[in-house]
């Protein structure tokens, strides 16, 4: 898939950025965001896309902060990359194309945003797809331990916890995101263009910065933006999902344990079916594109009532 799949490329002011978005779908139709997570890209859509807009979803899919052409507006502003602030930024992208409420579906960091934005602003959402489950981060245990067999699967983070994985990130951008890729979906067999077409969204000049401040924030390293501070306190409640949910995990997945969410449905109190696939990795949307947008167009009905 090209990404002439994912639409016409765009960019709108929303909040303190400039988002470049892929557009496909006609534009009266139920609305619904894809958002990618990290180290991935909007391609990571490139099959999901195409199948939503022929279903007559109006399909947008944005580059996340940091990644890609999205920039921001002010250089002054925090490269930060706290939950709120990535939840923030779909608000205001919302907002900015005039959409009152959608699906929204994401997995890694864009579950994280989706899952977030869906807690804070329920009326905004018809209905989430998240994978890995509920993606609120509970920083206030964040440095207790987990079980060993899970610990050693988070290594990149502790890696750029230090300067050390910072210049890392800096230097060898390309090779430690595919090599993410491989370790995150150890059966998805992904071909030299297919991670041709992402890499350059981690060119962004925020890259580095966003990362490495999301990896220490979510463990209590370092401050957020004062702008956030407000909605991190009330993620700090550890809000409950109101809106209908479709969830997954995938059974080969590299990073999450595909059990690592299994006690998550206390979180949810509006109706949710949670899903193990099996063969799939991290990346679900571009390892079982089928599956993600099926889950999706379950929810689409939603938006008309």
């Amino acid at each position: 898939m090209t990404e002439a799949a994912l639409g016409t490329l765009r960019r709108t002011r929303a909040g303190v950025l400039d988002v470049a978005f892929h557009e496909s779908g006609p534009a009266d139709g139920p609305p619904v965001l894809l958002m990618h997570g990290f180290p991935y890209d909007v391609h990571a859509y490139a099959e999901v896309a195409p199948l939503l807009a022929a279903q007559g979803c109006r399909v947008v899919v944005p580059y996340l902060r940091g990644f890609g052409p999205t920039q921001f507006v002010d250089p002054a502003t925090p490269r930060s990359g706290e939950q709120a602030a990535l939840a923030s930024d779909l608000l205001a992208l919302l907002d900015a194309l005039l959409i009152p409420r959608a699906v929204l579906a994401g997995y890694d960091w864009g579950g994280t945003a989706a899952c977030v934005a869906a807690t804070l602003w329920p009326e905004r959402c018809a209905g989430l797809v998240s994978f890995n489950s509920y993606k609120v981060q509970n920083i206030a245990i964040a440095a207790t331990p987990a079980a060993p067999e899970n610990e050693f699967r988070y290594w990149y983070q502790w890696y750029f916890h230090g300067e050390r994985g910072r210049a890392g990130l800096e230097q060898n951008r390309h090779a430690l995101c595919k090599l993410l890729w491989r370790l995150w979906s150890p059966t998805w067999h992904f071909d030299e263009a297919t991670w041709e077409r992402s890499a350059p969204a981690f060119d962004n000049p925020d890259f580095v910065d966003v990362v490495i401040h999301s990896y220490r924030h979510r463990y209590g390293l370092v401050e957020g933006d004062p702008a956030y501070a407000d909605l991190q306190a009330r993620l700090a409640q550890l809000p409950h999902v109101t809106v209908p949910s479709i969830t997954f995990d995938g059974a080969d997945d590299g990073v999450m344990a595909p059990t690592g969410t299994a006690d998550h449905s206390h979180y949810f109190l509006g109706p949710r079916s949670h899903r193990l696939v099996p063969g799939v990795g991290h990346n679900i949307p571009q390892e079982a594109p089928r599956v993600f947008a099926d889950a999706v167009l379950e929810l689409v009905p939603l938006l008309s009532q």
